[in-house]
């Protein structure tokens, strides 16, 4: 059977960080499928980390290894965890990465990585995305059973985050908030699809107008070439989150978008 790593980082790849998290990797698993989800979150933002995991894990088979050094805390208290969830395993900091994996539904196994025999034998305070993550991931991936790796958890032992949800104002107006900026400069909200139907749905006569910064959007669009060239446009995604975009340019560069900002549909 293939065993699939993935990882998803803010390392970057300029560095030699995550070629040698891989050498790790394949030094105790040399057949291990190892997987770039992602090594631009920005640097130390567990909150993108978080949206991202949830949205990409999905589509990965069962028994995938997810590889998740977002790691701020790194070197100091912060525990180490595995976590099974719907055939797919977890290993990540406990510093809320995991938050929206948890809003998915119950999950299987939680324990604390503790068990030395599955580190390397040299352990740096400031790589343990080298030293820890990626070996025990690869014995994972090799078959050791998360339980091997340390104490169980529950769910309540978990660091969750503070995350922005969509909300209701005193207007009846759908406040959301950009998580995300891709390379393209499209600016992701935190908005997915049902909340947005069910926003839409409550009031059918509802005339649907999205407002970021200074910029007024009447509708949804269906592509990004339902504008023309050089115009903002609002689209659900392909993870199924509300975007803002500009077709052919950069929304984020040229409607003065950042990440934290707010998004208002009335």
């Amino acid at each position: 059977m293939m065993s699939i790593i993935t990882l998803l980082t803010d390392f970057g790849t300029e560095d030699a960080y995550v070629g040698v998290m891989k050498g790790a990797i394949l030094s105790i698993n040399p057949s291990a499928v190892v997987v770039d989800v992602c090594h631009y979150i920005d640097p130390q933002d567990v909150i993108e980390a978080a949206y991202i995991i949830k949205s990409s894990y999905r589509y990965f088979p069962k028994g995938t290894v997810h590889i998740i050094v977002v790691d701020p805390g790194v070197g100091g208290n912060r525990s180490i965890v595995a976590v099974e969830l719907s055939g797919h395993i977890f290993l990540a900091p406990d510093n809320g990465v995991l938050t929206l994996l948890m809003d998915e539904g119950e999950i299987d196994t939680i324990v604390r990585v503790e068990n030395t025999r599955y580190f390397l034998n040299s352990i740096s305070q400031t790589f343990h995305g080298r030293d820890i993550f990626a070996p025990v991931g690869s014995h994972i991936s090799k078959g050791v059973p998360i339980e091997k790796l340390g104490p169980h958890l529950g769910m309540q032992d978990l660091i969750r985050l503070s995350i922005p949800k969509p909300y209701l104002s005193d207007k009846d107006e759908l406040i959301g908030t950009i998580i995300s900026i891709d390379r393209f400069g499209n600016c992701i909200s935190n908005i997915n699809e049902n909340c947005l139907n069910k926003f839409v749905k409550n009031d059918s006569e509802k005339r649907l107008e999205i407002k970021i910064g200074n910029t007024v959007i009447k509708c949804l669009s269906r592509s990004y070439t339902g504008v023309e060239s050089g115009c903002p446009l609002a689209i659900i995604g392909s993870f199924g989150y509300l975007e803002i975009a500009l077709n052919c340019d950069n929304a984020s560069r040229q409607l003065n978008v950042e990440k934290g900002d707010s998004i208002t549909l009335k």
